[in-house]
């Protein structure tokens, strides 16, 4: 289980995360959403074990996330990897790094989002490089998977496809997947639970259905409600 306890960040003068107390349910995707600027990106960089807390603490299955690394598949919003590198490179590095890589599931992922090993992620498309980053991802079999903004900038196709990627490997119970995003509308009914972050701070928190049921509202127009809440 991923737990924050009165976790705070601070940048400067900036509060990223402003006194979070959290905990992610296991085994179930996660939406966490908010606008830009809200403290999404920062809560995963916390959860993976990518950033400092000012105060407070996170931990994953009880101990630091940097005790839990090989556990934890992390997604940045920006390619890290050198452009010059081909999909086939990029792999070799990840295979020679993580043990839970998993061969079979890295070929049929690259099938099924039409890529190919030979390809330069200095020469592809926005969305193939989005979908390529995905797919090094995925190829993992790790407990956590942590994604970043995963549809930012691409185009509405590219964003299907990577939606059912996500589903076609997902272990239901075995697997927990946060997704980080303002596009709420993209995974509207794939996440099973929802956070809605607002200035650093959690506004809204739940399951996804319940929440439903309870607003008589779809998840878009309960985070914009609260968005809205928020601002005044």
């Amino acid at each position: 289980m991923i737990r924050f306890e009165q976790a705070s960040k601070r940048f400067g003068s900036t509060l990223a995360l402003n006194n979070i107390t959290i905990a992610l349910p296991e085994g179930k995707i996660i939406g966490l959403f908010g606008p830009n600027g809200a403290g999404k990106s920062t809560f995963l960089k916390a959860a993976a074990g990518l950033v400092r807390l000012s105060s407070g603490e996170v931990t994953v299955n009880d101990k630091p996330p940097r005790q839990m690394r090989a556990h934890l598949a992390y997604l940045p919003e920006q390619n890290t990897l050198p452009p010059t590198w081909t999909i086939k490179r990029a792999a070799e590095f990840y295979r020679a790094f993580f043990a839970d890589w998993d061969e079979e599931r890295y070929h049929n992922q690259m099938d099924f989002l039409n890529l190919r090993e030979d390809m330069k992620l200095a020469q592809i498309s926005r969305g193939q490089l989005a979908k390529a980053q995905l797919l090094l991802t995925l190829a993992r079999r790790a407990r956590y998977i942590l994604l970043d903004e995963p549809f930012s900038g691409i185009d509405i196709m590219a964003r299907e496809e990577i939606t059912k990627a996500l589903i076609r490997d997902y272990s239901e119970g075995q697997q927990t997947i946060v997704i980080s995003t303002h596009e709420i509308d993209e995974i509207e009914n794939l996440v099973e639970y929802v956070v809605f972050i607002d200035s650093g701070q959690v506004a809204v928190f739940g399951d996804a259905d319940e929440l439903r049921r309870q607003e008589h509202k779809s998840i878009v127009a309960i985070m914009k409600e609260a968005f809205g809440h928020a601002n005044h």
